[in-house]
């Protein structure tokens, strides 16, 4: 299956949305705002992504909200490799 770069594109601005509200002290596993809810929220656009390329993405976006400056380029390489190639 192919999600168009439009999906991509939204999901890098949820990660940057979330990133920019993330907080250290969101517990992991709370009922309350967690960063699992973060990376799912995240990743809805991208929902019929292979398995495999989900959890890459899932990991690289954890990385991206909790620390965008060392990890963000990594999300950005892996969506481009993802992403359909640009129509021309």
């Amino acid at each position: 299956m192919t999600i168009p770069q439009e999906q991509f594109d939204d999901l890098l601005s949820r990660t940057a949305l979330a990133a920019l509200f993330y907080f250290p002290e969101v517990a992991v596993d709370d009922d309350g705002p967690n960063l699992q809810n973060d990376i799912a929220y995240c990743l809805e656009p991208v929902a019929g992504i292979a398995d495999e390329d989900a959890e890459r993405l899932r990991v690289a976006v954890g990385r991206v909200i909790t620390n965008p400056t060392t990890h963000r380029s990594e999300l950005l390489a892996l969506a481009i490799e993802l992403a359909p190639p640009p129509a021309e």
